[in-house]
Formats: C-alpha cells, sequence, structure tokens
C-alpha cells in the first residue's frame, strides 16, 4: 500500500517533486487507463514520456491538470491535489497542447496580457515583450495577429506566457510534432532554457531522439503503468539503439491496450485540451 502524500498550501521543498503520482489509477468508463502509476519530475528536469497511442500518456496529462479523478492513489503539484484544489493546482501548472490555441484576432503580445490578466498576474507592455523576445519571438512578430502565425510561432506564444508567469511547472504535449528541424532545435532550447530556471517539465512525446537530446530521464509507459525509466548518462547522454529497441519493444507489447484504450486516453486528452486556457490562467 502507498503512503499518503502530503497536502500543502505552500510550495514544498526543493528536494520534493514538484509533480508525483503515486499509485494512480483512472478508469474512463469501464477501462482501466492507468493502473496504479508512479511518476515523479522535480525541479530543474526534463522528464520524457514515451508510450503507444492509448498507453496512458496524455491522461497522465490531464491527472496533473486535474481534468480526470484518479480511483485510488494520490497526484500532487508542488504538494497541492490538483483535484480538490484544482484552480491553486493549475496556477502552478502551464500546459501547452500539442496545437496552441489563442485568441486569433489578438496579437501576440495581446495575447500574453490577457491571459495573464485572467490568471490575475498583469504585466507592463515591456515585461510581456521581454517574455517574447526570451521566448524566440521576433520583436517584429510581438504586435503582429497570431492567425498567420506557425505552429512554432504559436509555442513561443505559449512559452512567453509561461515565462511570464514563473510557474514552477510545464507540461507538453506532442510539442515538436510537426516542427521542422530548425524549430525543433529552437524549441529544444527554450524548454532547455526553463530547466536552468527550475522548471520542472513533463513532455509527452512520440519523438525518442528528440526526447534524447534533451530529457535528463524518460520514462515507458505501457498499459498504463510506467515500466521502465532511463537517466541520462556522460557525454553520450543516452544509448539511442538501445532505446530503440526498448521503445519499439513497449509499443508491441502495448499493442493489444492501445486498441483497448486509445478511444479512452484520447477522450481524456480532449478535456485537457477543452482545460488549456483555464491551465493557462
Amino acid at each position: 500500500m502507498h503512503p499518503s502524500l502530503p497536502v500543502s498550501s505552500n510550495p514544498t521543498s526543493a528536494s520534493s517533486p514538484v509533480l508525483q503520482a503515486l499509485g494512480a489509477v483512472v478508469d474512463y468508463g469501464e477501462r482501466t487507463i492507468l493502473q496504479g502509476l508512479d511518476l515523479a519530475v522535480h525541479a530543474g528536469e526534463i522528464y520524457a514520456l514515451l508510450g503507444a497511442n492509448g498507453a496512458g500518456k496524455t491522461t497522465t496529462l490531464s491527472l496533473f491538470l486535474g481534468f480526470v479523478r484518479p480511483r485510488s492513489g494520490q497526484v500532487r503539484v508542488q504538494g497541492v491535489d490538483p483535484v480538490t484544489a484544482a484552480a491553486q493546482a493549475r496556477g502552478l501548472i502551464a500546459y501547452i497542447p500539442e496545437n496552441v490555441a489563442l485568441y486569433e484576432h489578438l496579437s501576440a503580445r495581446e495575447n500574453v496580457a490577457y491571459l495573464l490578466d485572467l490568471a490575475g498576474q498583469p504585466a507592463s507592455r515591456d515585461a510581456i515583450g521581454q517574455a517574447l523576445s526570451a521566448a524566440g519571438l521576433d520583436a517584429a512578430a510581438h504586435d503582429r495577429r497570431v492567425s498567420g502565425f506557425s505552429k512554432g510561432m504559436r509555442q513561443k506564444v505559449a512559452i512567453a506566457l509561461a515565462l511570464a508567469r514563473k510557474v514552477p511547472a510545464l507540461l507538453l504535449d506532442e510539442p515538436t510534432s510537426g516542427l521542422d528541424p530548425q524549430a525543433t532545435a529552437e524549441f529544444s532550447r527554450l524548454i532547455t532554457q526553463l530547466r536552468g530556471q527550475g522548471v520542472a517539465i513533463l513532455m509527452v512525446t512520440h519523438d525518442l531522439l528528440g526526447a534524447a537530446d534533451v530529457a535528463d530521464r524518460m520514462g515507458f509507459i505501457a498499459g498504463g503503468r510506467l515500466v521502465e525509466e532511463v537517466a541520462a548518462r556522460g557525454e553520450e547522454r543516452f544509448d539511442v539503439r538501445a532505446l530503440h529497441r526498448h521503445y519499439a519493444g513497449t509499443g508491441t507489447g502495448a499493442s493489444a491496450d492501445a486498441n483497448a484504450h486509445a478511444d479512452a486516453d484520447a477522450g481524456a486528452g480532449a478535456g485537457a485540451g477543452a482545460g488549456v486556457q483555464g491551465a493557462a490562467a
């Protein structure tokens, strides 16, 4: 039996995980999507979560966002229960989905300003400009409507919001999907910068090579369980060939679970996507 995680109204110590799930079980209808998930992400760490479609990756993000309630087990965001204290927990998280939703008729600067106002963290025009520049968005694009922005530019606006809010945790759902190599490299630089500022980053991805470039640890999820974790070591960081063999094996082993659970995991993902503005605020 897992010990209970402490519930705190204040930030936990630096040694405690920023994101933690302990024995989390999540059902969707009659299906069990997460079967006793144990996961911890610390400050200043990039954790990449990989697995087949339907393995429970998106449900894991929804769990930390408070969009799904575990049947058993505990979940904490810097000591806060995201179910019983949803607003407080979401105030500690920035969530960037695969496709970033912004207000199309507003400029990048106006989007960040509006979302900061919703979060109760208003900032000056100059401070927002600094955050956009730090996120890698060209100054000429700060006051352009986002309706013409590429996926990479939209992500930079979302990262600027995270920088301005100074949140301790960042959740990413397939962040490099659809990005060209240059945009992928730029994105990796940005999240590495956030890691250097002490942000705990949980990244759900299918991009094994991209994850190997930036992650401090990788976790492989299958059938709703974390089946293995691998930590970066030395200059080479990861044995990519061995990881590929393992990832392919995990995907094969999880194929039946993926077929059984894909719709449920997608349903949890729809809930997470619908709540992106709430998490941003």
